[in-house]
Order: structure tokens, then C-alpha cells, then sequence
């Protein structure tokens, strides 16, 4: 089966290695050094990790302990989040140079549809390729870039050619490059259904098309019918410029361990202080109310509570907070807690946009 027109025209941005980039950028120290943004030697866990120091094989959400002794003479600095939205915020200045159906994904990574665009370029390869040279003009930071025909393929190819680079896949090149794709790389397949995949004989996206709706309902449930599709290349989710935010917390990670309730009730009221300054700023409000708690093994377990209306001030959720904590009894120490609201008041209805076909 054939994909048929109209074909939208959609670019992945993704920022390279870009908390490190930020810092290594305003410390000229730092270039050219393994720097792990985040964590330390006896503590933390590193949030981002220069190119220097994934040669090592450090990562993001590794802890630091390991990072030191993958890599000994690595760099860790504290991260600044105040930092690097400023850099964000000038960044999507940039996009919004080209189209205003821009869809942040996080501080360092955007959807872009260029199907209709400011400048008028018929190319969204050239534009993407633009983009990326105005970024290192005006704030000398790299950039990757993926280009196709729905979001899905054009994340996955902003990692073909990373660092500093961009992959454009065709929508003549989108069902053979899917069926070459390994399962692992598909949208929504995490290690567990990768696993699960692979023991039923499902390695690239040719066994995952060769297998029937049906089939692949039975072993996957409704995430079934999104691999039948997906593999097929339709994926018809569109570039939300106003994404809706569907949850808001704040967390904190503790220099030592804690084992007793009352210090984790004491934690408990700062973190608290800050998600009702963060709830009352952005006007939010919520009736889901979510624990999370990281134990010194590093598991994690969250428990949560739905009420019928929404709230936002701490004297309101404090008390489910205390009843979630003290609800069962802990498995471990603790080295992580943090508070998040759901089910917020600012969730509505995705709009519906209209596709046109451009070439390529």
C-alpha cells in the first residue's frame, strides 16, 4: 500500500547535547571537556552530558556515581534552568521566523509545519537547513533536524545524523524506511514492549506490517491498532502550536537519604510551597493529586488521588499529600519526593487542522 496526498510537511528541531552546549558555550573552559550537566561524584543524577563525555557512555538520567566511573576526569557542573529558557525562548524566535505552528516539545526540541510557510520556500529541507545555520549565527549552538511527512518519521530521523546534522525522508522513501526501522525506534515502544516484540519474532517494522490488527490488538491491546498504523506511516497527529499543559509539579532529590515519615512530611511541605507558587502563576488548577517517590535503589513508585473539583492552594492538597504518603508502608529509604497535579483545568479538546500538499 502506497501513501496518497495530501502529505504534510513537518521538521523535528532537536537541540545537540543542549544543556552542556549552554555551558560549555558561556564557559569557554568547559569546551571541548566531557561535561555532565547535573549529579556529581557521590550524588544526583545527570540531567545532559556533552559529546565528550557520551563517548564514555554517559548519559542522561544516569547517576553520578557511575558517570565518574565511566568517564573519571568528567566535569560536573550545576545545572540553570533560567539559563537555558532564555536560550530556548530565542530559539523559537527563530521558527517563528518561518511558521507559527510551532509545538514545543521541551526546552531543546520543536515541531515545526512548514507546509505553509513565512518565507514562501516550497522546500522544507532548505528551511530546516536554514534554521539550523541561523542558530549557530546567532547563538553559536548545534543543531539536528529531521524532515517528513508526519512528526513520528521526522523525529525519528532528526537521530540519523546527529551531531550537527539532518536526514529528510521523502514520502516515496517513508513505508521502505519503516520497514527497515527497528522496533525499538517506533513511537510509544519502550524496552518492556520491545522485549515483548522480540519474543514474538517482531524485530523491524516488516514483521510489525506482516502481522494483522487483529494479532497485534491481542498482544498489545489499543497500542495495536497505533503500531498497525504506524507502520504504514499514518500517523495524522497534528503540530499543536498551543500545547495543552497536562500536568504541572515540582519535585526535589535529597542530598542524603530519608527514612522516616516526619522528615519526608517536613520535605514534603517545601516542595508543597513551591508546586502552589508554580499552580497560582500559571492560574492552574487541578483534582488529581500524584506522589512520587524514588527510593535509594532507584525504583519508583507513584500513588495518586481523584477528587471532584478542581483546587490549587496548599492548605487544600497538603492533607491528600500526608494520606498518600502514610496511606501504605515504604519499601526503602528515600531519595526522591515530589508533588503533581492532573486533571487540570486548562485541558480541552485538540483542534483540527486542515492538511495541504507541497512538494518536497
Amino acid at each position: 500500500m502506497e501513501l496518497q496526498p495530501p502529505f504534510r510537511k513537518i521538521i523535528h528541531v532537536d537541540m545537540d547535547a543542549f544543556y552542556a552546549s549552554v555551558e560549555q558555550l558561556d564557559n569557554p573552559e568547559l569546551r571541548g571537556k566531557p561535561v555532565a550537566v547535573g549529579g556529581s561524584e557521590v550524588r544526583g543524577v545527570v540531567s545532559a552530558a556533552s559529546y565528550e563525555a557520551r563517548k564514555f557512555g554517559v548519559r542522561s538520567a544516569m547517576s553520578g556515581v557511575l558517570a565518574k566511573k565511566k568517564c573519571p576526569h568528567i566535569i560536573f557542573v550545576k545545572p540553570r534552568f533560567a539559563r537555558y529558557k532564555e536560550i530556548s525562548a530565542k530559539i523559537r524566535q527563530i521558527f517563528f521566523d518561518y511558521t507559527d505552528l510551532v509545538e514545543p516539545l521541551s526546552l531543546d526540541e520543536a515541531y515545526l509545519d512548514v507546509t505553509e510557510n513565512k518565507k514562501g520556500n516550497p522546500s522544507a529541507s532548505l528551511i530546516a537547513k536554514e534554521i539550523r545555520d541561523r542558530i549557530w549565527e546567532e547563538l553559536e549552538l548545534r543543531a539536528s533536524a529531521g524532515i517528513s511527512i508526519n512528526k513520528f518519521i521526522a523525529k525519528v530521523a532528526s537521530d540519523i545524523n546527529k551531531p550537527n546534522g539532518q536526514k529528510t525522508i521523502n514520502p516515496e522513501e517513508v513505508i521502505p524506511f519503516l520497514e527497515e526501522l527497528p522496533v525499538g525506534k517506533f513511537y510509544g515502544v519502550g524496552k518492556v514492549t520491545r522485549a515483548k516484540m522480540h519474543n514474538h519474532g517482531i524485530f523491524k517494522g516488516l514483521d510489525l506490517k506482516n502481522r494483522s490488527l487483529e494479532e497485534l490488538t491481542k498482544l498489545f491491546g489499543k497500542s495495536g491498532g497505533h503500531y498497525y498504523n504506524i507502520v504504514r506511516g499514518i500517523h495524522n497527529s497534528a503540530v499543536k502550536p498551543n500545547r495543552i499543559r497536562k500536568s504541572i509539579a515540582a519535585e526535589r532529590t535529597f542530598n542524603e537519604n530519608l527514612s522516616s515519615e516526619i522528615f519526608m512530611l517536613e520535605k514534603l511541605e517545601h516542595i508543597a510551597d513551591e508546586l502552589e507558587r508554580r499552580m497560582d502563576k500559571s492560574k492552574t488548577k487541578g483534582k488529581t493529586v500524584t506522589l512520587k517517590i524514588k527510593y535509594s535503589d532507584f525504583t519508583q513508585q507513584t500513588r495518586s488521588k481523584t477528587i471532584p473539583y478542581f483546587i490549587q492552594k496548599k492548605k487544600e492538597f497538603f492533607p491528600i499529600v500526608k494520606e498518600l504518603l502514610l496511606q501504605e508502608e515504604l519499601k526503602n529509604s528515600v531519595r526522591l519526593l515530589g508533588i503533581s497535579f492532573g486533571n487540570l483545568n486548562t485541558e480541552k479538546k485538540d483542534p483540527v487542522w486542515v492538511q495541504l500538499q507541497f512538494e518536497f
